[in-house]
């Protein structure tokens, strides 16, 4: 009975509080509407069978948004449920899927794509709760009309020969200069998408945009032009590369002005109200900015961008940057998976456009688009960063690509200076195993401390190096990873006060946004003796300026200390090394992504502590997340959503 199977999953942990409330809502919702008379049947599958079966598929709903999906495929999940438990002693058959469907569709709670019902089931067995099909359909809707607007006015001449002024031809590339390209097509069109791995220039190519578009879009008027990301230390990051970035154009006095160098939090740009989830910019109060460049994208939740994007004017250009490969966000949604899912090619005519602008020899194009997205999507190939003698860079092409063995040969050969690599220990010698890459990654840091030389160095230095784990718990998760970094730097007496809870030095990580505060979830500060009272301490993160600001600990959100960090919170930020450990037990959290994304942070030398089986299972488990975004983008003239 799906009642029973409902229990299962709630005993078994699938299911949690919520989704069981949520359940017994919907039930109530709907046998408010049932004819009273039907209801005093005995047997009435008004009475019995949809109050079961819809409970269950509503719990479902709403569990899978908590995981990352934005709706459960239900036909996809009988099948799965009966390969996985059907040995079970403890077994529970799941519902026939036809009938199943045909008794939610009979329900009032349930309604069509379209329809306005608390749930939305659609043709392909998606069951979605309503404001997450909204968003879908949102996001799917001004994306591709986005694609297909017109840009007038461009004087292709010029933009010809700005585009070979401001990309000359490197030596090192081999085949299509791809910077190049996406910098024409972020020009030809409302909408570019640009995704790369670490190094290969995507920051740079966005700051040639923009140049471009001062020139070409508005005949020399100043462009409005926001910078955004989704998290703060993500902005900081940006804010830092741009800076770096703009003296080495050679650019004018007036150009160099129209590029600005402040970045925003999505939440800030959009006016984020506290304990709201209302924005102050929305389609009837849109955003006041010509260009729009949105950073880190494959960290962005379906909610937040449909509500970024139906906030931006429609004449607007809107730039996206993010790695498709990297995680998708921890909220519902992974969006940037989902626009890149079917580009690769250029549709006939705008290929010949693009190898005209560019002088590039692009690879043959598609017969025929099959979506407006396809002219917009840009993939960098070429890692200035991961040379071919790179052990980083070979290590993560080979996890990207799912090449287990090729994985483990790197790891086990030794032959790249850039990776060192052991296999964890038991929990009583991971002290000793892990004692001198911890003193000696974290000793730029901790010199700072020792002399003293200001907020600024020492948030700095300790940027250079962190210890990244697959959980938050257990014996190589954070919290015991951080406690074992306090206590070798305790014993080398390298902490100053240490046997206080702040001590001067302790790193700490926000965990949830406090806007009163301007601080947000994944900033990381260190705790200092204020300057105006050395009697007490002050933790000093970095501003929106780049310059350190002093908070009380007494006011801090919640936080933790953060010397380890899980490799979701270190999404957004690299370090000159990483120490990374994944675990002896494979875990639902383990995948190629994640170690993906782990290894990608670390820009000179990457320390992997691992279990090789765990590690192999790792590299073949690939995150897929539960959405109807793919097929409504690539798709479009496929998905009937009116019955």
């Amino acid at each position: 009975m799906p009642v029973d199977l409902i229990l299962i999953l709630y005993k078994r942990g699938i299911l949690n509080d919520l989704d069981l409330y949520f359940a017994r809502l919907m039930s109530r919702l709907s046998f408010n509407y049932i004819d009273k008379g039907c209801a005093q049947i005995a047997g009435c599958k008004c009475n019995q069978q949809l109050k079961e079966e819809l409970e269950l598929a509503a719990a479902l709903a709403s569990n899978v948004t908590s995981q990352g999906g934005v709706c459960i495929n239900l036909r996809q999940w009988v099948i799965e449920w009966k390969e996985k438990y059907v040995t079970d002693t403890a077994y529970f058959p799941p519902p026939p899927i036809d009938e199943w469907l045909e008794t939610l569709y009979s329900s009032s709670v349930v309604g069509y794509p379209g329809q306005w019902k608390p749930l939305i089931l659609d043709h392909k067995s998606r069951l979605y709760m309503y404001r997450y099909w909204r968003y879908e359909a949102q996001l799917s809707e001004d994306l591709l009309e986005r694609a297909k607007a017109k840009v007038d006015h461009i004087d292709k001449q010029k933009l010809q020969s700005d585009l070979n002024w401001l990309f000359p031809r490197s030596p090192q590339l081999i085949g299509p200069d791809w910077q190049k390209v996406a910098a024409a097509v972020a020009v030809l069109k409302k909408i570019c998408v640009i995704s790369g791995g670490p190094g290969t220039g995507k920051t740079s190519t966005v700051l040639r945009i923009l140049v471009l578009l001062s020139g070409q879009i508005l005949g020399g008027r100043r462009l409005r032009i926001a910078l955004a990301a989704p998290t703060g230390k993500a902005a900081i990051r940006l804010q830092q590369l741009i800076r770096a970035a703009k003296p080495v154009l050679s650019l004018s006095v007036d150009q160099a002005a129209q590029i600005p160098e402040q970045v925003l939090t999505l939440h800030r740009l959009l006016g984020g109200q506290p304990d709201s989830v209302y924005f102050r910019y929305d389609r009837d109060n849109p955003l006041p900015f010509d260009v729009l460049v949105i950073d880190e994208v494959s960290m962005v939740g379906l909610a937040l961008m449909a509500k970024t994007i139906r906030a931006l004017p429609p004449d607007a250009h809107l730039i996206l940057l993010g790695d498709k490969e990297q995680l998708a966000s921890v909220e519902a949604g992974s969006v940037l998976g989902d626009i890149c899912a079917g580009a690769g090619q250029f549709s006939p005519d705008f290929h010949v456009q693009l190898t005209h602008l560019t002088g590039e020899l692009l690879p043959f194009p598609g017969q025929k688009a099959c979506s407006s997205l396809a002219d917009t999507v840009v993939f960098l190939q070429y890692s200035f960063r991961f040379s071919a003698t790179s052990g980083i860079g070979s290590l993560s092409k080979a996890v990207n690509l799912g090449q287990t063995a090729k994985a483990i040969a790197l790891l086990t050969q030794s032959q790249y200076s850039d990776i060192e690599c052991g296999l964890l220990s038991e929990h009583s010698n991971l002290s000793d195993q892990l004692e001198e890459q911890i003193i000696t990654g974290f000793s730029p840091y901790l010199r700072a401390l020792q002399k003293n030389t200001g907020a600024l160095e020492v948030l700095e230095k300790f940027e250079r190096f962190r210890v990244l784990c697959a959980m938050h718990h257990g014996s190589f998760g954070v919290l015991s990873l951080n406690r074992i970094c306090e206590a070798l730097l305790r014993k080398r007496g390298l902490l100053i006060n240490s046997t206080l809870l702040w001590y001067v030095g302790r790193p700490v990580m926000i965990m949830c946004n406090d806007y009163n505060l301007k601080l947000f979830n994944g900033d990381v500060g260190i705790t200092l003796l204020d300057p105006t009272d050395q009697g007490r301490v002050q933790v000093f993160f970095l501003d929106g300026d780049g310059n350190p600001r002093g908070v009380p600990p007494s006011r801090l959100p919640e936080h933790e200390t953060a010397y380890a960090m899980t490799i979701h919170k270190s999404q957004g930020s690299e370090f000159d090394s990483v120490l990374v450990l994944t675990s002896k037990e494979p875990s639902p959290l383990l995948s190629r992504e994640l170690i993906y994304t782990a290894l990608t942070r670390a820009r000179h030398k990457i320390i992997l502590y691992y279990e090789p089986s765990v590690f192999e299972l790792s590299i073949g488990r690939q995150l897929r997340c539960s959405s109807g975004l793919r097929d409504k983008l690539w798709a479009p003239n496929q998905i009937l959503d009116n019955f």
